[in-house]
């Protein structure tokens, strides 16, 4: 009887001790970064009009902190649940933890048991405004850990506009399998982003999965959608574009509008050619006005836009007519159709990054 009784005595201290590490535990990893904190570092169009829970809405939005200690949590708060983003830790992007949001505010643990010394991190949105927005409302550490300085800004800066391909979607997905799931579309891995981080600059991207400039999928296009603060939807947000001057804007646009006009027969009356140059030229001549002096890149591809010359060719015809009227700080790009039929997988994009940084390398003289 006694053996048994210390026994369980021995059980009861192991029990309580263990009791108590996991109370120590949880009251010492719970002091909150509030997101209005000098030491984050915000890229993107975010939205600040709550400085202590910014809104987040467009594909590739992120937030850089360094921070010490072991323990790390991010506490969100999601409009839909829909979306997913990446966790990078120590610039270890090959395998970062992937943050599928839920409804509402939760915290999410990212990690308890990182080494006791300084840590970097990024938070990167991964999907798109359609996916609806998502307030920042900072990040959890070790009562006795803080942040640090944060990471410098990059120098150089670029500015994307897209539809599907510019946001990632689908690219994760298998070469066999379907390419809509929000879990696999990943606007890191997407060209623009890889081909950003190929040239050291800092990247906003302005797109929304199936976009056009004359016609979209929905009752909005990008004529109308690319000065918004925000991305969730039309709306009526504004960007300050003096806030925030790209030195190469890349626009990569019209797929949908090739499926809609040629394919669908949706846009009625049926534009002919010089009324299509026209309706791109006209939207390349607002990205100018708001940039007078950066370098335009007006791509195309890698879907099968590039397949035929039709398309590439009233891109040509604008951008000659721009250049015509004296802008020298424009060009074209086209990236090669694979004979893929559905969005581009990472291999793709990872191609055509390395085409789209070799040519800005080229023109801006960036080594």
């Amino acid at each position: 009887m006694k053996i048994k009784s210390r026994v369980n005595k021995i059980h009861l201290q192991l029990i309580i001790g263990c009791l108590i590490a996991c109370w120590s535990f949880l009251t010492v990893a719970n002091e909150l970064v509030a997101a209005d904190n000098k030491h984050y570092l915000y890229s993107g169009r975010i939205d600040f009009k709550q400085p202590a829970a910014p809104l987040l809405t467009w594909p590739g939005s992120s937030i850089k902190a360094n921070f010490n200690g072991s323990y790390l949590a991010v506490v969100l708060d999601d409009e839909k649940g829909k979306n997913f983003f990446n966790i990078i830790i120590d610039g270890d992007d090959s395998s970062p933890y992937v943050l599928e949001a839920k409804q509402g505010e939760y915290t999410y643990v990212i990690s308890t048991v990182l080494a006791n010394r300084v840590h970097s991190v990024e938070i990167y949105k991964r999907t798109e405004g359609e996916e609806g927005g998502t307030h920042f409302k900072g990040l959890k550490l070790a009562t006795q850990n803080s942040l640090l300085a944060p990471p410098k800004r990059l120098s150089r800066r670029m500015e994307i506009f897209g539809d599907s391909i510019t946001s990632g979607m689908g690219n994760e997905g298998a070469d066999n399998g379907a390419d809509h799931l929000l879990s696999e579309k990943n606007n890191y891995l997407a060209y623009g982003a890889i081909a950003a981080r190929d040239i050291k600059a800092e990247l906003h991207t302005i797109s929304q999965s199936g976009i056009g400039i004359m016609i979209s999928w929905f009752d909005f296009i990008m004529p109308q959608f690319y000065d918004q603060l925000t991305a969730v939807g039309n709306n009526d947000s504004q960007w300050d574009f003096k806030q925030w001057t790209p030195e190469v804007v890349v626009i990569n646009l019209m797929q949908n509008d090739s499926w809609l006009i040629d394919r669908e027969k949706r846009l009625q009356p049926m534009p002919d050619d010089k009324q299509r140059i026209a309706h791109y030229q006209d939207f390349v001549t607002n990205i100018r006005q708001q940039y007078p002096d950066a370098y335009i890149i007006c791509a195309l591809g890698s879907m099968d836009i590039t397949k035929q010359e039709k398309w590439p060719n009233y891109v040509r015809a604008a951008v000659t007519n721009l250049k015509s009227a004296g802008d020298k700080k424009i060009d074209t790009l086209f990236f090669e159709f694979t004979g893929y039929g559905q969005h581009p997988r990472v291999a793709q994009h990872k191609a055509n990054a390395k085409k789209l940084s070799a040519f800005i390398r080229d023109k801006m003289h960036w080594d």
